[in-house]
């Protein structure tokens, strides 16, 4: 960079001081902040003041001319009306697939036809531990050997404990 430029660009940046200074005198704010919400932009709403900051550097002449435009040159400058947001929680997650009794009955099958485990286990309903006790005493008696129904069993009664564990620490501490 030539030893030109490098002072005008020195001389560019004292404007945009001296002119902030006397926008924010003129708002009767406290801080560079404060002079965004009377800076509008063309998307609606307000400057940032992220933007205000990154134009600060990158582009002061242009920041200098929107501050006396819309601060300086008026006799009252007016506060820009925010942008209009979504309320917080109103976007809805739209990506769940809710399925009938019927197509997860389907869904089951198919699980259990290719031989899938894992989905086996993710699409079936869970037993309570004395409907997996009574189903498991009934193969016992066919003769029949169910290592799901097994595994079903154990799964149950570990939740069964964990809850029961939960429960004893939550009296305990009253």
């Amino acid at each position: 960079m030539t030893n030109v430029s490098q002072e005008s660009k020195v001389r560019e940046l004292k404007d945009l001081e001296s002119v902030i200074a006397k926008a924010i005198k003129k708002v009767g704010g406290r801080k560079e902040n404060d002079l965004c919400k009377y800076i509008p932009v063309s998307s609606g709403g307000y400057i940032h003041h992220f933007t205000l900051r990154k134009m600060k550097s990158k582009q002061p002449t242009e920041l200098s001319s929107m501050i006396e435009k819309f601060i300086i040159n008026p006799p009252k400058p007016s506060v820009v009306t925010p942008k209009q947001r979504a309320p917080r929680g109103s976007r809805k997650r739209r990506d769940h697939i809710t399925f009938t009794k019927g197509q997860l009955d389907k869904l089951l099958n198919l699980a259990r036809v290719s031989g899938d485990k894992e989905m086996i286990t993710v699409l079936s309903p869970k037993k309570s531990l004395a409907a997996c006790k009574r189903d498991l005493i009934q193969s016992i008696r066919q003769g029949v050997i169910d290592h799901d129904l097994w595994n079903d069993y154990v799964e149950a009664g570990n939740a069964h404990q964990a809850l029961a564990a939960s429960i004893t620490s939550e009296v305990s501490l009253f």
